[in-house]
């Protein structure tokens, strides 16, 4: 690997902390604080992901399995943690930072920077009172979840690779007062930037408009090269507006894969529009727009399915706070995200609308939506089975079709109103201009036919825990090619036993 070639750009740029005090404290004046991982004298690689780390230039495996797991580092890798803030669950927070994430660094391959850091390494002086390590059963679902994203085409950080730490982690997983160990557990992830909204939130909390601009430009700079123009008098209304794009972009694909990702926090929402803090989250099985499957977020379900549109307006307007002395232009800001609502569902229309294999939304389709949202609702129908049964010509679908996608016995007026959904589905589909080979083709590019459930990842878990990776591997390799069925035993509804297992249908956020 080319270890050798990962920078230290931002630590050059911002100024920090550079002690290696790990204390847990507040750090006022700086972005960063300098960090030296945890020894550990036991870990073990379980998976590298060499195409993605030819792809950012780190190169293929060879004696570098003590630098996945964050040991025994080469002089130029010089660890650090960054300082955040937030609003959790709608509340301000203040600061919060890197508690669990240590960088390496950056690497520039092609023209392209890539950030490279470690997950469960040690604490850091945003831990909070925690001990900064992460378990092996939150690894495998950031591991895998965030490769499967990626697959099925979301924006999402990404996992270079899975090592164990040979330490047992202590972990409340339901927060009942009965810690359990665990196993331990490092990710090395990588993404274009780990810059969220909380970064920007800190800066202007604090008060520190010349920090905040220069976090700014460095970030137009580097990842808004559209928009990167010194003379361009708008220059940060218009990189607020491509922030917008870009959530709202990985928010529709959220809808069209049917993710939730549980804790939509504002320091868990990227600057880049990356899916990014892989903690509670599920693929919808049944559909339910209430659905959440974080238990710290009940009864109120702030951050379930049909809410994810809501709460990524209300975070970007949090942001638009936060950058607003860049700007000191108010009806501007109102403007993109009043803009950003209407966009949205017009957007989530034209997505639903390739979802059905209709060629456009005409006028009639949103009640088209709106009854069929009732009716998944009403039904509580499998939401990636159900599509997967409207895949074939119009004329051969029958109800028998959709029996797979049940999760209980329908009765006589279920069965009714998924009749009448289906009679209405064949009459708009004939109102398409386009083909019935070209709408099938649309389908099919649109639903996949592999995503990864979480009883899926449950059962991989506990395999793996006993040493077994076999499921582990199996679901990797199922994850890279999510539009084919080439797995279908994969490809089921999630059996009923596990429709309150803790770990796999409930989770909290605790790992």
């Amino acid at each position: 690997m080319n270890i050798k070639n990962i920078t230290q750009n931002f630590t050059r740029i911002f100024s920090g902390d550079f002690s290696g005090n790990l204390m847990q404290r507040q750090t006022p004046d700086v972005l960063f604080c300098s960090v030296k991982p945890v020894s550990l004298d036991d870990a073990k690689l379980i998976d590298f992901n060499e195409d993605l780390s030819v792809e950012i230039g780190l190169g293929i495996l060879e004696n570098d399995a003590n630098f996945l797991a964050a040991q025994n580092l080469a002089d130029n890798v010089k660890t650090y943690a960054t300082a955040y803030a937030g609003h959790q669950f709608g509340n301000w927070a203040g600061q919060l930072g890197d508690g669990r994430a240590i960088f390496a660094g950056e690497i520039f391959n092609n023209g392209k920077q890539t950030e490279i850091q470690w997950k469960g390494a040690g604490a850091t002086p945003y831990s909070r009172h925690a001990d900064g390590r992460a378990v092996l059963r939150s690894s495998i679902r950031e591991y895998l979840m965030s490769e499967a994203m990626f697959h099925v085409g979301v924006p999402t950080t990404r996992a270079l690779s899975l090592s164990k730490t040979g330490e047992d982690v202590i972990r409340d997983i339901q927060y009942s007062g009965n810690p359990q160990k665990e196993q331990g557990a490092v990710v090395l992830r990588t993404a274009e930037s780990f810059l969220r909204f909380g970064h920007f939130e800190l800066l202007s909390a604090r008060n520190q408009p010349d920090l905040l601009k220069k976090l700014a430009d460095y970030t137009i700079e580097h990842f808004y090269p559209e928009i990167n123009s010194e003379s361009n008098p708008n220059r940060y209304i218009d990189w607020f507006k491509a922030i917008c794009d870009r959530t709202l972009k990985m928010i529709i694909d959220w809808y069209r894969v049917g993710f939730v990702h549980g804790v939509m926090n504002t320091d868990n929402m990227s600057i880049l529009g990356l899916t990014i803090d892989y903690g509670p989250f599920s693929m919808m099985d049944g559909y339910d727009l209430d659905f959440t499957p974080n238990t710290t977020d009940l009864p109120g379900k702030r951050y379930a399915f049909g809410k994810q549109g809501q709460i990524s307006h209300w975070n970007l307007a949090t942001l638009a706070n936060a950058i607003f002395p860049l700007i000191n232009d108010g009806e501007a800001l109102e403007k993109i995200l009043n803009n950003y609502g209407r966009q949205f569902w017009a957007e989530h229309d034209e997505m639903l609308a390739r979802k059905f294999g209709f060629d456009k939304v005409l006028p009639e389709d949103e009640r088209f939506f709106t009854q069929w949202q009732q009716m998944m609702q009403d039904l509580n129908l499998d939401y990636t089975l159900f599509f997967q049964s409207l895949e074939k010509p119009i004329s051969e679908i029958k109800i028998d079709d959709f029996s797979n996608s049940f999760y209980h016995i329908l009765n006589e007026n279920e069965l009714k109103k998924l009749s009448y959904f289906i009679e209405k589905y064949q009459e708009r589909k004939l109102r398409n201009k386009i083909s019935e080979t070209e709408s099938l083709a649309m389908m099919s590019k649109t639903n996949p036919k592999f995503i990864l459930r979480n009883y899926l990842l449950f059962e991989a878990i506990q395999d793996a825990e006993k040493g077994n990776y076999e499921l582990f591997f199996k679901l990797k390799e199922a994850l890279q090619n999510p539009y084919e069925n080439r797995f279908p035993e994969f490809n089921q509804k999630r059996p009923s036993k596990y429709d309150n297992q803790t770990g796999c249908s409930q989770l909290s956020c605790s790992s």
